[in-house]
């Protein structure tokens, strides 16, 4: 096996102990892991086409991946950084933000295929 893809594969290997290690120790992704598997299950039961599924599984990764990023920089300004200070906390803020901005998008997404379905 060529040196390439051994880097690959160990690369698929951290990437998954990361997503892992996100589900099994942070609060939020569990929240959103828990709301996809639930809107996945409506999916199915309202049989939804093929782009409707495209734009719901979208939604779904765009907030987790937006999750997990947030959690990974308060991971790092906390280290950085233990003690409050102002700037740690204008970065929090705006990292938080930023999964506000991907949790409207989604909500958005879910209205749009679901509302006309009740």
């Amino acid at each position: 096996m060529s040196s390439f893809l051994r880097k690959r594969i160990k690369g698929v290997a951290f990437a998954f102990k990361g997503a892992i290690l996100l589900l099994k120790n942070e609060a939020s992704i569990q929240v959103q892991a828990t709301i996809g598997i639930i809107v996945t299950i409506a999916g199915f039961y309202f049989n939804l086409s093929t782009t409707e599924w495209m734009f719901q599984i979208f939604a779904i990764g765009l907030v987790m991946s937006i999750e997990g990023i947030n959690s990974a920089i308060e991971e790092i300004a906390d280290f950085v950084h233990p003690d409050f200070h102002a700037r740690i906390g204008y970065i929090k803020d705006v990292a938080a933000g930023a999964v506000f901005f991907a949790s409207v998008v989604a909500i958005v997404i879910g209205c749009l295929i679901y509302i006309p379905k009740f």
